[in-house]
């Protein structure tokens, strides 16, 4: 089942841990630790914690927490230490489940499931277990510092940032669930509230300042303050927003790198929206603190923010552990596109299947909090529920990002659609994008036109130079069908080639989506070049269109002998037929360079023998595989039923060009 498939999906990522401390973490964990682990866990009262639970003999039994179910379906066996649900197929233990309903990495949900033991976690070596100890003391200090924020707001100096919250409109269960605080105006305020702790620490923890020469002061002051926590919803920094506009200071001010705190590994409430999006298969990436704040209020708890900054690589991999689609919110103006844009940009790289960003776009001026106040949480749902994809993203931005007015802008509107189309490392993603811009490009660049005739009447051919070669829509010239088939007069030697010319003069609007790779195929066959380039030229002067081929009538060249291709044959699904045409322009030229590639590997057999004899196997592999699907696109025409049989082996010779018996 498809969860299921999510599941160990999310599994999987979970134990591909980032970073040499996980990896020496996890090479400690011995099979008879995690097994003393797990038996000092009583999985019934960790899962009961969140979910509600009814005894059923020896086993307990609950709705669900991954799917939506009114009969009950979860059990949990305490004795066997594992729950399974019958009707979604989720499995698993408490490991399991503090990553798949927690959203924890494999090395914290063991951390957490210690701790409740009352167990160590093996530590891998000395200098190991000093880095954990170091940052296990930092965390002491960012507690402390958040617990003196709260104070602070609730305090006459919070006064301002109250009034603040409360113009916002946040009520007191979200202040508090949020954890706001206020960090007072004087330099010296935290170091004489958490003095316990050296000054070093509060320094290395990123909140105070050293400046060579001077004495040390508090990073926030007179700030509204935010803690940042990690999955397991420890405070590794903080963000601060200022209550009075000032020249020169940042809105917000984040915390900066420190042994806790990774920027750009790191998103703003992943711990709570974590367990959200498994329960809405989505997770949702506003702008600022305040966006998640204000969507969370509104009951959108499945959202996360960078901090401050474009979407990171790290950051994008965390997005598609929770959600396969996460959908980035951003602001409507110029500034929400560019945003937009280099986070498509970051993503396009990293593109597998499945997996890819979604993007809405907010009315311009409105955050997630005025579109939802203004026109209600059903306005926000209807933006998510539309949003845009990478490919609209990238095309808009391409298209809109320079005037188009002559053809050499049109030709770099092209180029930079490809630029973004190379960036992708998949390589059938890869070829989807390019075939779907290029589509794009082609309707936008060579749109249907209409022509005049002699006399200005609509719809017939204009005067001068190249007239007699724009047929109407309805019927095309003798004179156009005539220099066509003189010109691929030398390619019908060629099965294959001959198709193609005859499918594209077929379907002429097919000729500007593949023209790179026409260009590419006249460079290496003499044989197709006069024909593509005749084919090139023509495209220009006609309309687009099923309906409008080149030459008239059924035979628009002679077809290849005994041979029948979908895209030539009449009353075939046209979708079905320019699929079958793309596949076989692909083929077509692919074969030259296979076999120029295949000479190379024969040259350098005396060099590096082992090497070349591998490569020439598997070009040669390769080839076989283009003369079979040749062979199953090409196919005998029945002679007494209407069925069709495949070509045999001498019409796939024939097909790459080798004469047969």
């Amino acid at each position: 089942m498809r969860f299921v498939c999510i599941v160990h999906k999310r599994l999987r990522l979970a134990l591909e841990l980032p970073g040499a401390d996980a990896h020496l973490y996890r090479m400690a964990l011995s099979p008879q630790w995690l097994d003393e682990l797990k038996s000092r866990i009583t999985l019934s009262a960790l899962i009961g914690r969140t979910t509600k639970l009814q005894r059923a003999g020896r086993e307990w039994k609950a709705c669900c927490p991954f799917h939506n179910e009114k009969t009950p379906s979860f059990t949990i066996n305490d004795q066997k230490g594992f729950y399974h649900c019958f009707g979604c197929g989720a499995h698993g233990g408490a490991i399991d489940w503090m990553i798949e309903q927690h959203g924890l990495p494999f090395m914290d949900a063991v951390k957490e499931l210690a701790v409740e033991a009352g167990i160590d976690v093996p530590a891998p070596d000395p200098q190991a277990a000093q880095r954990a100890e170091q940052r296990a003391g930092l965390h002491d200090v960012t507690q402390a510092a958040q617990d003196w924020f709260v104070r602070n707001l609730q305090s006459s100096e919070g006064t301002q940032a109250r009034e603040y919250l409360t113009k916002r409109g946040f009520d007191e269960a979200t202040i508090r669930e949020f954890g706001f605080g206020f960090a007072p105006e004087a330099k010296q305020a935290m170091k004489n509230a958490i003095g316990q702790f050296d000054e070093a620490m509060l320094i290395e923890a990123g909140l105070r300042i050293t400046v060579e020469g001077k004495e040390p002061y508090d990073r926030f002051r007179g700030r509204l303050m935010l803690p940042i926590q990690d999955t397991r919803q420890r405070i590794i920094g903080f963000g601060g927003r200022i209550l009075d506009a000032r020249d020169g200071v940042a809105k917000y001010l984040n915390s900066p790198e420190t042994p806790l705190f990774d920027k750009g590994r790191s998103l703003y409430n992943i711990h709570r929206a974590a367990a959200a999006s498994r329960q809405t298969d989505r997770v949702i990436v506003a702008e600022g603190y305040m966006d998640v704040i204000a969507l969370a209020a509104a009951g959108f708890h499945d959202a996360v923010a960078p901090m401050g900054t474009v979407l990171t690589e790290q950051q994008i991999e965390l997005l598609w552990r929770m959600a396969d689609k996460p959908v980035l919110c951003l602001d409507g103006d110029a500034a929400g596109q560019r945003a937009a844009m280099r986070a498509v940009e970051r993503a396009l790289p990293l593109l597998r299947p499945g997996c890819s960003l979604q993007i809405v776009n907010l009315p311009t001026g409105l955050d997630p909090d005025d579109l939802i106040c203004r026109d209600g949480k059903g306005a926000m749902q209807k933006l998510l529920d539309t949003p845009s994809s990478m490919l609209d993203v990238i095309w808009n931005h391409e298209r809109e990002a320079q005037p188009l007015g002559s053809p050499e802008d049109k030709a770099g509107l092209k180029a930079r659609l490809l630029e973004h189309v190379d960036a992708i490392q998949h390589p059938d993603i890869r070829s989807l994008y390019r075939r779907e811009l290029l589509d794009r490009y082609g309707a936008f660049a060579f749109p249907k036109r209409e022509f005049v005739r002699d006399g200005g009447r609509k719809g017939g051919y204009g005067g001068g130079r190249g007239a007699d070669l724009r047929p109407s829509r309805a019927r095309s010239t003798p004179q156009v069908a005539a220099r066509l088939r003189n010109a691929a007069s030398g390619a019908f030697r060629d099965m294959l080639g001959q198709a193609v010319i005859a499918g594209l003069a077929r379907y002429p609007e097919e000729i500007h989506r593949h023209s790179d790779s026409l260009l590419r195929l006249a460079a290496e066959d003499q044989a197709l070049a006069k024909p593509v380039d005749i084919l090139l030229d023509l495209a220009e002067a006609l309309e687009d269109g099923a309906n409008s081929p080149i030459t008239e009538g059924r035979q628009i060249l002679p077809p290849p002998d005994n041979t029948r291709f979908s895209f030539l044959v009449e009353g075939t699904d046209p979708v079905e037929a320019r699929e079958d045409l793309a596949e076989a322009i692909a083929l077509l030229v692919e074969r030259p360079a296979l076999e120029a590639a295949i000479r190379a590997a024969i040259a350098r057999f005396d060099d590096d023998p082992e090497s070349a004899f591998a490569e020439q196997q598997r070009l040669r592999k390769r080839k076989l595989e283009i003369e079979q699907r040749i062979g199953q696109m090409a196919r005998k025409r029945a002679a007494i039923a209407e069925q069709e049989e495949l070509v045999p082996e001498a019409a796939s010779k024939n097909a790459l060009g080798q004469e047969t018996d």
